[in-house]
């Protein structure tokens, strides 16, 4: 499955600090995070804390994830300024809501605006609606972020995550 495969190239790419905002789309790999003894998973109150967190992570000479819904791209917005500016190295993991299926209205209108949104504040954006691609799709945003010291984000689709159903949580 995938949050397997995403757990293992977080090792392979030396991430040792996992921020999120608690998500059933991440549960399978916050859980693999939490009970990783190479790496800190820490919970946040909001998607913004994720912010400070990488950048007092790169400072620190770490590496750091964030994990949150789409819904929190629009909390993230004004503080990946001081990414861009400072050349710090993001990544992000979006679980997508919004998308195929929805059933919540008020899903639909940051799932639209996740990719531009981030696009116009200069973060690289990697969408992927295969399971099978994930990890690949992760490798390739690690890298560029890393390498570059740019922000990028993996979108994974509600197609992979699947799309929850009324009254479901």
């Amino acid at each position: 499955m995938w949050p397997e495969a995403i757990h293992r190239e977080l090792a392979a790419a030396r991430i040792r600090l996992v921020g999120y905002v608690p998500d059933a789309g991440h549960k399978r790999l916050i859980e693999l995070c939490q009970s990783d003894k190479s790496m800190r998973a820490v919970v946040l109150s909001t998607e913004e804390e994720g912010i400070g967190l990488a950048a007092g992570a790169w400072l620190g000479g770490e590496r750091s994830v964030l994990l949150m819904q789409s819904s929190g791209v629009g909390n993230v917005i004004n503080a990946l300024g001081t990414i861009k500016e400072c050349r710090f190295p993001l990544v992000t993991i979006v679980t997508m809501r919004g998308e195929e299926g929805e059933f919540n209205p008020w899903q639909v209108p940051m799932g639209q605006a996740v990719k531009p949104a981030l696009e116009a504040v200069g973060v690289r954006c990697f969408p992927v609606d295969k399971p099978a691609e994930v990890a690949e799709t992760f490798i390739a945003a690690a890298d560029i972020a890393f390498n570059s010291r740019v922000s990028a984000a993996v979108l994974i689709s509600q197609r992979v995550i699947g799309a929850k159903g009324f009254g479901q949580k």
